[in-house]
């Protein structure tokens, strides 16, 4: 099972990560995400588990719990969607529908119709 760990302090290591789950099972693998450029830890990774079980297991057990000073956000790693890639959050879905109802944006009569209102300055309206 492949594990998302977030909310890294920067300074943690690989081996300090893998002896924290090593306590739920047997650890595959262990991936901190870092900067391409400044090689600086990004602050989240993936731990593998030997198996579905060990992983449940260690999500229990260390979501949520202190490393370093910071609360460990821990949750079963779900694959990347298509949304998630270099376009930001708003594409497709309540977002990028919304842009066409009106024409271009919603910048002006667009309030009110349900909180969102054009926020990005009407980015998008040429979909």
């Amino acid at each position: 099972m492949k594990i998302y760990v977030g909310n890294l302090s920067y300074e943690v290591t690989q081996e300090e990560i893998k002896q924290a789950f090593e306590s739920f099972g047997q650890v595959e693998s262990v991936n901190i995400i870092s900067d391409k450029y400044s090689g600086r830890s990004k602050g989240f990774g993936f731990v593998e588990m030997g198996s579905d079980a060990e992983g449940q297991a260690a999500i229990e057990g260390l979501n949520g719990k202190d490393m370093k000073g910071r609360a460990l956000n821990v949750n079963e790693a779900r694959p990347r969607t298509e949304n998630q890639g270099g376009q930001g959050g708003y594409s497709g879905g309540r977002g990028g529908g919304g842009f066409n109802r009106d024409g271009y944006g919603g910048r002006g009569g667009g309030r009110g119709k349900g909180g969102y209102g054009g926020g990005r300055g009407g980015r998008g309206g040429g979909r």
